[in-house]
Parts: C-alpha cells; structure tokens; sequence
C-alpha cells in the first residue's frame, strides 16, 4: 500500500512519477551502504550533529554527494539507457534531484542540516557528459 503522504505529494506535484521517488530512496540507501556516505565523517564536513533538526546523531549525506551517488547507481542499474530512464521521469539536470529530495523533506520522509539547500543540488554535473559521453563504442579495427 502507498504510504499516504507520498500519494498526496504524487497529486500535489505531477513532474515526477513515483518510480523516480522510490530510485531516489534507493540512491541514498546506496549511498549509505555502498559508498559509506553519510558517515560521522561526512556528518562533520556538512555540520555538527547537534546542528541537524532532529536530536541525535543520524547520518547525513549532502546534496552534492547524494547527486553523486544517483549518478553512480543510475549507471549500475541502466547503463547506456541511464539518461533515457531518468527523462522518462521528468528528471533532466541534478536540480531535479533537489526538488524531489525537499519535496521529501516537506513531507517528514526525508531530513536535512539547517546547512542544507535546495541549491545544492544545482548544477554538479551535466547529464549529457555524466551518461553519455563515458559510452563510447570503438569499433577494434580489422587487419
């Protein structure tokens, strides 16, 4: 069953399918687990924990390394169709990524630093050179 306030956020704001929610809570798992983002040490670069809004420490990954990681597990699980995936959900440059994360954020389902900004998000790559470019395909020549 979908968790209420992801469906009223879904009818509130139509630019991103639910897919593209749930690659993003997917992303930050990855992030956690497989890149060991979101360590204390990550925690100390964005903020001292008794600065985060909730008490206690929790782990915190920034936006920069959260777009990061969306880009490296984007390309684990699409490769080549990485960027046709992503613009099949509405999601064109990381600034996308930002609106989702603080529509998430406005909805109790994400948190944040009083350091963090939506604009942290903006801008940390383009997505032509991201998940375009690294593909290339080289013919071996024949001699």
């Amino acid at each position: 069953m979908l968790d209420p306030a992801i469906a009223t956020l879904l009818e509130e704001d139509r630019r991103y399918p639910l897919e593209a929610y749930i690659f993003v809570f997917e992303a930050l798992h990855y992030a956690q687990t497989e890149l060991d983002m979101g360590s204390e040490s990550s925690s100390e670069r964005t903020g001292s924990e008794s600065e985060e809004e909730d008490s206690g420490p929790q782990p915190h990954v920034t936006g920069q390394e959260l777009c990061q990681a969306i880009r490296q597990f984007a390309l684990e699980q699409y490769g080549y169709m990485t960027k046709l995936v992503l613009s099949n959900w509405g999601l064109h440059t990381t600034g996308d990524f930002g609106e989702m994360v603080f529509n998430l954020i406005r909805i109790g389902r994400m948190r944040k630093t009083p350091h963090d900004r939506r604009e942290d998000f903006d801008n940390v790559y383009d997505f032509d050179h991201a998940f375009r470019e690294q593909f290339r395909i080289v013919v071996p020549k024949t001699e």
